[in-house]
């Protein structure tokens, strides 16, 4: 196909530009206004001594440990993911898969943390099992889905991000880009305003 790359990007950039954000009751939120509450929350957390826990299958799971990773290291907000390979098998081979993520984040959650659930169809039923058990525990729940409109997880959260798109990369990509956006909008990154390059090593760290 001629322009293949051109056109991947350009329906990448069409599917972040139709974001759609909602809130628990359906209210639809500005793309600023989403991206504000999700700092909001961040804040919230900063200020009651909570954590967050991200949790996704496949490409999602590495997005859930890439984020929680930076959130720690960079954002300053202790984050987990529990997409490693002893809690995965124990999990799924003691309780069934269903259960990989529920059962312990009932273990190690408390009341005022925050669930980031990323899941392309928003309906893999360890990530339905996660929110319910967030619910349980008094969590707050932020959903980034994609495909069909009418998946389970876009209706569960108190901040759903939906991208339209019908295929899995271009979800998945987009997912990426949003969570990149929360991160750097509570840091205060803007690659736009800017000369020099960031650096993350200890010694000469730069925003």
């Amino acid at each position: 196909m001629d322009n293949y790359y051109k056109k991947y990007c350009q329906v990448h950039n069409w599917a972040l530009a139709k974001l759609e954000i909602t809130s628990t009751s359906g209210e639809e939120l500005t793309h600023d206004q989403g991206f504000q509450a999700l700092c909001d929350l961040s804040s919230k957390l900063v200020e009651n001594g909570c954590r967050k826990y991200f949790m996704g299958n496949g490409a999602s799971a590495a997005f859930a440990n890439h984020m929680a990773l930076d959130w720690s290291k960079n954002g300053g907000i202790a984050s987990h993911s529990f997409a490693n390979s002893a809690l995965l098998t124990a999990m799924g081979n003691d309780l069934g898969f269903d259960e990989v993520f529920s059962a312990p984040l009932g273990y190690y959650s408390k009341k005022g943390d925050l669930l980031v659930t990323i899941s392309s169809s928003g309906n893999s039923t360890n990530i339905i099992k996660s929110i319910e058990m967030a619910r349980k525990k008094g969590m707050n729940v932020v959903t980034f889905s994609g495909l069909k409109p009418d998946n389970q997880s876009r209706k569960m959260g108190d901040i759903n991000f939906y991208i339209p798109a019908k295929t899995y990369g271009i979800v998945e990509c987009a997912h990426q880009v949003l969570l990149h956006v929360w991160l750097d909008k509570h840091m205060g990154v803007v690659e736009w305003d800017r000369t020099d390059c960031q650096n993350m090593s200890q010694d000469s760290f730069v925003l």
